[in-house]
């Protein structure tokens, strides 16, 4: 079965098109993105202005002429903070749903943070023992902790590399005191949930999904994404303490000339950069791994678990 998710994210439009085989992973069959990056697109009141919107329709039917063209079967449509959050997002969901025929899912910061989990356990495996999970999007951070594939802890925090840049670092390259407001601020943020999964215990394995780690990663030496999904890619706390320094006194310009740093991304990287360092630092983490997978795949990994519920029945 050819399955199709079409992820409205905080920074992208994103379309994964997966061929489904029964006791098998979901295989890659064509990917679709769209930079739209709602979560500086936000008005003073919260809102997604008129411009947005129209880019938000126009973008989605385009992801679904593709997904059409690809021969999509089941399409599942989500969408996460950015439109979670806005003010009028009924009077954006219900004009995508009238213009489309496309009716967005709106995740929750749990839902969003369980399914990435779920996600990670599968790629990793039983194996991995108790595991921690981080994932930093555009709108929001995401925590999970836990031994199965249900997590025992799971946060959503408003700390999106998106929505900090816009709201907290305008300088280019930014204000020195501005990133020191802002690393104060997150560190805050990020402290006030440890202890919710601390009292759990130690993970015995960490993973950071998302972009932001992927290409904290990259430039810090990790094996680029042409190598393959299965040679193992780690962040290091001090080698994320030295790029966030170095980050901070680049411009977006030249950010975008380092290793894996795409255009669309280069700007929001600083900010990803001090979540990804308050949350390794407070949670006590020296290294974590890159999963490859992450909501998307969580979301196609629930919808399969469901089909053979139902055809078990």
């Amino acid at each position: 079965m050819r399955l199709g998710v079409l992820d409205v994210g905080s920074n992208t439009v994103h379309l994964l098109v997966v061929d489904a085989h029964r006791g098998a992973r979901p295989l890659p069959a064509s990917s679709h993105k769209s930079e739209l990056r709602l979560a500086e697109l936000l008005e003073s009141d919260g809102s997604i202005g008129a411009g947005g919107v129209e880019r938000l329709v126009s973008t989605v039917r385009k992801a679904l002429e593709v997904a059409e063209d690809q021969g999509v079967a089941d399409l599942l449509p989500f969408a996460t903070s950015a439109v979670r959050e806005a003010t009028n997002a009924d009077a954006v969901l219900e004009r995508v749903t009238r213009e489309t025929g496309v009716e967005l899912r709106v995740l929750s910061g749990q839902d969003e943070a369980r399914l990435t989990f779920l996600a990670a356990r599968r790629w990793l495996g039983w194996s991995a023992g108790r595991l921690l999970m981080f994932d930093i999007g555009g709108g929001s951070l995401e925590i999970a902790f836990g031994l199965d594939e249900e997590p025992d802890a799971a946060e959503s925090l408003p700390l999106g590399a998106g929505r900090l840049t816009a709201a907290r670092l305008p300088g280019d390259p930014p204000d020195p005191a501005d990133v020191r407001t802002l690393r104060r601020f997150v560190r805050s943020e990020v402290a006030r949930v440890v202890g919710n999964f601390t009292r759990h215990g130690a993970p015995d394995r960490v993973v950071g999904t998302s972009k932001t780690f992927k290409q904290l990663a990259r430039i810090a030496g990790a094996a680029r994404s042409t190598d393959g999904l299965y040679v193992r890619r780690e962040l290091s706390a001090p080698d994320l303490r030295t790029w966030g320094q170095r980050l901070a006194e680049l411009s977006v310009e030249a950010r975008q000339e380092l290793p894996g740093v795409s255009e669309g991304r280069a700007r929001q990287l600083l900010a990803g950069a001090l979540v990804a360092e308050a949350a390794m630092d407070l949670f006590g983490v020296e290294t974590l791994e890159i999963c490859p997978w992450a909501l998307r795949e969580g979301v196609i990994l629930r919808r399969l678990d469901r089909m053979r519920m139902a055809e078990a029945a």
